[in-house]
């Protein structure tokens, strides 16, 4: 199945400068000179790889008829993806139903409460934040920003969407969290975030005749305890979840779901372009750690990531892989947010950057060293087309939510106050 798709012979010497154009576009994304010395980001000698050449339109038609018949197959019969030895991969395809903790069981009278704290502002100790505040289900559940809160910490970091975080292990940027629970307790008490504490959480919904009404109704019997709100919001955010997208349709059955450039570009995913390394399995994540050497180590914007939770040395500069679910709708991208996608898929195509070791950092235990499974692709514009495509067929309808009615509370402006 590897000669699936076709390519002619031929290659035009323009498309040498079409790559390097690309290549220096990089770069001065990432604020980096030719001439930058050694500590700066640097490309691997390997990223003049030539582009393999472009197809003809009747190739690619053909191409395509061929792998609608094989992808509209079981999964079990597609080709092999592309992938190193020792890679842990699971198949991209339908997601599975959300299974809740038995700590934490799904019922309907915690979701209802979930989702109205969720859109409370007046949790916060300013009144003027709420979960939604960063997590907008017509963004598709981020907020669209380069980096959340720029003012409030550095460096500062994109926020990801909570579509599917019920299928995630960890969370955050560094998985500093390993429950829903534990990202909701977070994100209501960071001083950089809502910054409430837990007593001025009980305190709003036990001044609210409408909240301990929603509060029995999810825990019957049960006092108001910081402890149940956590559990009631991150109830609801398992609820948040996809699946409606036309890879999905494509997936059920519908193999006119996805169009012919859909159709190279799947292919190119799960082989010639290596993206079955780290955004594999239904989720489109390996939900595990990676050094993209975007750490920007040594300089005042560095970011240790998976680091500053671990203290592990080779997890500097590493951060989870993020799913590529909705991707189109949760732009910009990276951890830092510094990217559009054909940034990103250029960036990809050229083996991403190194972070040359210099003499000063020679016995430096934890200089951060990229990963080994990011290699220079040499795709051609119409791979990088195809791919893009292909990552637009992930995009869910867009959700328009009406916000939910929020309870009156007794006393609201002593509350903002405190």
């Amino acid at each position: 199945m590897t000669d699936l798709v076709p390519h002619v012979t031929t290659e035009s010497a323009w498309r040498s400068v079409v790559a390097r154009i690309a290549i220096c576009t990089l770069f001065m994304a990432l604020g980096i000179r030719p001439d930058a010395p050694a500590t700066a980001a640097e490309p691997d000698d390997s990223v003049k790889k030539i582009a393999r050449p472009e197809q003809t339109a009747a190739e690619r038609a053909d191409a395509a008829r061929q792998l609608r018949e094989v992808y509209r197959a079981a999964p079990s019969s597609w080709p092999a993806p592309h992938v190193d030895p020792g890679v842990e991969w699971k198949e991209i395809g339908l997601l599975p139903p959300v299974v809740h903790p038995d700590s934490n069981p799904l019922s309907k009278g915690k979701v209802t409460l979930g989702r109205t704290l969720f859109h409370d502002a007046r949790l916060s100790t300013s009144g003027k934040m709420a979960c939604v505040s960063c997590h907008e289900p017509s963004l598709g559940w981020a907020d669209g920003r380069t980096v959340s809160q720029p003012h409030a910490r550095a460096p500062g970091r994109n926020t990801p969407t909570i579509r599917n975080v019920a299928y995630q292990s960890l969370l955050f940027w560094d998985g500093r969290a390993s429950t829903l629970e534990q990202q909701a307790k977070e994100a209501l008490t960071d001083p950089a975030e809502m910054a409430a504490s837990d007593d001025h959480v009980v305190r709003v919904l036990s001044q609210s005749p409408g909240y301990r009404k929603l509060y029995a109704d999810a825990f019957p019997g049960r006092p108001i305890e910081f402890g149940q709100v956590l559990e009631a919001v991150a109830c609801f955010e398992r609820t948040v979840v996809g699946g409606r997208s036309r890879f999905d349709d494509f997936m059920r059955g519908n193999a006119a779901a996805l169009s012919e450039e859909e159709l190279l570009g799947l292919d190119l995913f799960r082989r010639d372009a290596r993206c079955m390394h780290c955004h594999h399995s239904p989720l489109f994540s390996d939900g595990r750690f990676h050094d993209l050497g975007l750490s920007f180590y040594g300089r005042g914007n560095a970011d240790s990531g998976r680091y500053g939770v671990t203290g592990v040395a080779a997890d500097n500069g590493r951060f989870r892989t993020p799913s590529l679910r909705d991707v189109t709708q949760t732009m910009p991208l990276m951890h830092n947010g510094m990217f559009r996608l054909t940034g990103v898929l250029n960036m990809y195509n050229a083996g991403m950057v190194t972070l040359k070791r210099p003499a000063s950092h020679e016995d430096d235990p934890v200089f951060p060293v990229k990963s080994a499974l990011l290699k220079p692709l040499g795709l051609n514009r119409q791979d990088l087309a195809d791919l893009a495509a292909f990552l637009g067929a992930l995009r869910e309808p867009r959700y328009r939510e009406r916000p939910p009615a929020l309870p009156e509370i007794d006393g609201t402006g002593d509350i903002a106050e405190r």
